[in-house]
């Protein structure tokens, strides 16, 4: 299934990161599954870009200088970030320690979700999900002090 995701962070520009879409394996029927599926999406893609970055065929060579054009640059300054688009780590995630930290991150209020602008408030909540719904992940930015 195909998901259409916005990933947004407290603070920055209003349109800083766009939709994306994000293929999951079947159909979620809670908030938890939802966030296990796109967990395990994003797992996935990250180790397969580590390995596109770290191997590279037969008689292939390595890039030796960078670049990035104009309108590469104007594009990535548009979303807060200007980078090569390598991923410098060599270490794949581990997909069960990447599930577990965002199911105790959404329970910890660390990030919100919305569906077509309605949030989603607990792991258990069931939800019916389309291919037309926008999937919005808010990550909140945590004040510093005492809280009492």
């Amino acid at each position: 299934m195909r998901l259409k995701v916005q990933v947004k962070q407290m603070g920055k520009r209003k349109n800083s990161v766009g939709e994306t879409i994000c293929e999951i394996q079947g159909s979620p029927g809670t908030v938890g599954e939802l966030i296990l599926a796109v967990v395990a999406s994003q797992v996935e893609e990250y180790n397969r870009r580590l390995e596109a970055c770290l191997h590279t065929e037969e008689g292939d060579l390595p890039k030796l200088l960078p670049y990035l054009t104009r309108e590469e640059i104007a594009d990535k300054a548009e979303s807060g970030k200007v980078s090569f688009g390598f991923t410098y780590g060599e270490k794949p995630a581990d997909l069960q320690k990447a599930q577990e930290n965002a199911l105790q991150s959404f329970a910890d209020g660390i990030y919100r979700i919305f569906v077509d602008g309605r949030p989603l408030e607990d792991l258990e909540e069931e939800i019916w999900v389309t291919e037309d719904q926008v999937f919005t992940f808010v990550r909140l930015a945590m004040l510093t002090g005492r809280m009492w």
